[in-house]
């Protein structure tokens, strides 16, 4: 049995930025921010109450429902995310709390962009084994708290959401899976956690703000993401002319064109939220999947080619019929 997905769903805070407001507050400007990333606008966490667990359990919640199915059902849960409000318990044993999921097991994975892809091939792997039937998979990022905002080359890149798929365990859906790592590159991106704080070592060090090499991070995401597509096209027996839709990461409008230069593939066949979301992590690729899907885009039986990159460094792909 394989990871079939039966729902979507996802929840954005109501409050945009847009690059004017942010060129308010920081040294830049819309055409400098268009014209490097696509992004126009993103959304915001505005009041306590919104949270990664908020967002995290609307998402669950929407997706549920569109899969018609009922969280007493769920065996499993991860969340993906690198913005937890909880150091411990995990993210994911909180949403199964708020969603009323008592039979599920539920645990976090930080494998940051990639995180939703690492847990739907986790899934996957579940199902294969034939531990589980039916799990919910949520990317979440609150990435405003960790983003210092008098660094204009990070700032206007990221946004907050939360995106879900409620998945079962069937004989059609997930065709191939891939994933990797690369720790050698993890000092492009990265954000710092406590330092040492005990009877021996003290600091007064506080949890650093993300940092990120763009030069580097572009240069790996497209080299990376083109050779990470065609290999599980081979590993699945397909080609790109099979595919109907590439949902990508959403980190950049220029890479996402770029990997689509690469492939000779026109860009209709890469459907893009970058413009208003920005780059949600974790939440990116489940976002996207949600718009698509509800914006009635998706026909059973269409092939669909998830694709991401992220901090670690960290990549994978799922191919899976809708």
């Amino acid at each position: 049995m394989r990871a079939k997905i039966i729902g979507t769903g996802s929840c954005l805070p109501d409050k945009t930025a847009t690059n004017e407001y942010l060129s308010t507050i920081v040294d830049t400007s819309d055409e400098w921010i268009q014209s490097r990333t696509g992004i126009a606008e993103r959304h915001l966490v505005s009041s306590e109450t919104e949270t990664s667990l908020s967002m995290a359990t609307e998402a669950g919640r929407r997706a549920l429902s569109d899969a018609g199915l009922d969280p007493k059902d769920l065996d499993l849960i991860i969340v993906a995310t690198v913005s937890s409000d909880f150091i411990t318990p995990s993210l994911a044993c909180m949403v199964q709390r708020g969603l009323g999921a008592p039979h599920a097991t539920a645990f976090d994975i930080n494998a940051a962009c990639s995180g939703f892809l690492f847990a739907l091939n986790t899934v996957d792997a579940y199902f294969q084994a034939g531990i589980y039937q039916n799990a919910l998979i949520i990317g979440v990022e609150t990435l405003s708290k960790i983003i210092d905002w008098a660094d204009r080359t990070t700032c206007v890149l990221f946004g907050d959401g939360a995106g879900a798929a409620a998945v079962t365990a069937s004989e059609e859906g997930m065709i191939a899976s891939l994933q990797g790592s690369d720790g050698s590159g993890g000092d492009i991106l990265l954000c710092k956690s406590r330092s040492n704080n005990n009877p021996y070592i003290s600091t007064s060090k506080e949890p650093g703000y993300l940092f990120m090499d763009g030069q580097e991070v572009f240069k790996f995401a497209v080299k990376k993401e083109p050779e990470c597509i065609l290999s599980i096209l081979e590993q699945a027996g397909l080609t790109v002319e099979d595919v109907d839709y590439f949902l990508l990461h959403q980190a950049n409008y220029r890479i996402i064109s770029s990997i689509a230069r690469k492939l000779k593939l026109p860009l209709e066949k890469f459907p893009s939220n970058v413009s208003h979301c920005g780059n949600t992590s974790a939440a990116s690729i489940p976002i996207l999947l949600d718009e698509v899907n509800r914006a009635g885009l998706l026909s059973k039986g269409d092939i669909l080619l998830l694709s991401g990159f992220g901090a670690g460094l960290t990549w994978g792909a799922a191919l899976l019929r809708w």
